[in-house]
C-alpha cells in the first residue's frame, strides 16, 4: 500500500517560538536584519506550502500561487480543434486563478499580510 502524500492546506505566517515576542517588556523591537530573518523565515514557509516569489525586498515580498491561462495557446487549439476545444479554454478560464499577498515585517516584528488581486 502506498502512502499518499498530503499538502498542507497552509502554513503558519508567525515567527518561530522564541525568536522574537512583540510587546515584551524590556525587549527592543527588531532591528532591520532580524526583520529580513522574520521575513525570509515566513517566506520559506509559504514556499513550502506552494506559493513563490513574485519579489522581494529587506522588509517585503510578494508571493503568488497559480498560473495564468495561456489564451494565445487555447485560441490556436480551438481554432485547430473546430472550438471543440473552446469549452476546455472556458472552464480553465472560469477556474483558473493567481492569488497574491504581499508579506510586510512592521517595526514590532510582527507579519501583516494583504491580498492582492
Amino acid at each position: 500500500m502506498k502512502r499518499r502524500r498530503t499538502v498542507r492546506e497552509s502554513a503558519s505566517i508567525e515567527p518561530p517560538p522564541g525568536y522574537y515576542v512583540a510587546g515584551d517588556a524590556g525587549r527592543e523591537p527588531p532591528d532591520a536584519a532580524q526583520r529580513a530573518l522574520i521575513l525570509d523565515w515566513v517566506v520559506s514557509r509559504r514556499i513550502a506550502s506552494g506559493w513563490r516569489v513574485e519579489s522581494r525586498s529587506g522588509s517585503q515580498a510578494v508571493l503568488v500561487r497559480g498560473q495564468p491561462v495561456n489564451h494565445v495557446l487555447h485560441a490556436f487549439l480551438t481554432v485547430f480543434s473546430c472550438l471543440v476545444w473552446g469549452v476546455v479554454w472556458a472552464g480553465l478560464s472560469l477556474v483558473n486563478r493567481v492569488e497574491r499577498e504581499a508579506l510586510t515585517v512592521d517595526a514590532q516584528g510582527r507579519i501583516v499580510t494583504v491580498s492582492a488581486p
